[in-house]
């Protein structure tokens, strides 16, 4: 099984997708826990180039070509062999994170952007996404909390967007999550970690062997 989370900066998406899979180990559910950007060597270089806000002026073009390299990369070193091997693979962000942030929020070709998911992910698609949803006001502020206690300011360029920036992202993410009922769940990023914890395992639990 493939399982993607998503959603805002700062709406619990890292911290829920750990847990799933603490959750899914006790089960002795074979699995792997991984990320994007990042995810793989390659990856977390171009992942310290995409957050690293002193990139100021790197072209939302250029942006979304690096995340389909990190992708393209991360597919087939990790994913794609999880998967043949019977894993479970819990990806925290995936395509549809492009497809907001630089389709929807950034404005580009939305035709390319899907393309470009498309060639990069090597046709792979989640079974099941979980976008946690929460407000604009609230993931940032949880985010910029994070950054501040782990000493990450030169790693915030999403964090110091404009607050149109991340409607925009949020509206993207429910907009796709209402075209594909099936594939989507949305939770709210506001409930408390451990009831949140509960019911993303309960959305998953039938899929169980």
């Amino acid at each position: 099984m493939f399982i993607t989370f998503e959603g805002i900066e700062g709406c619990g998406k890292s911290t829920q997708a750990k847990r799933l899979a603490l959750r899914l180990d006790d089960l002795g559910v074979p699995l792997v826990l991984t990320h994007e950007p990042g995810g793989t060597s390659v990856g977390e270089g171009i992942r310290r180039i995409l957050l690293d806000s002193r990139n100021r002026h790197l072209s939302a073009l250029a942006e979304l070509l690096l995340y389909g390299a990190d992708r393209a990369q991360h597919v087939t070193e990790v994913i794609k062999p999880a998967l043949e091997q019977g894993k479970w693979v819990l990806c925290d962000r995936f395509y549809d994170a492009t497809t907001v942030y630089q389709g929807y929020a950034r404005g580009l070709d939305m035709a390319f952007v899907l393309s470009m998911n498309q060639k990069a992910s090597q046709g792979l698609r989640p079974h099941r996404t979980i976008l946690i949803d929460c407000p604009v006001e609230v993931g940032l502020g949880r985010a910029l909390a994070r950054n501040e206690r782990l000493l990450q300011d030169e790693q915030d360029r999403f964090e110091r967007e404009k607050r149109e920036f991340h409607e925009a992202v949020r509206k993207g993410y429910l907009d796709m999550a209402e075209k594909e009922k099936g594939r989507f769940v949305v939770v709210n990023g506001t409930t408390g970690e451990d009831e949140l914890e509960g019911i993303i395992f309960d959305q998953l639990k039938p899929m169980i062997p």
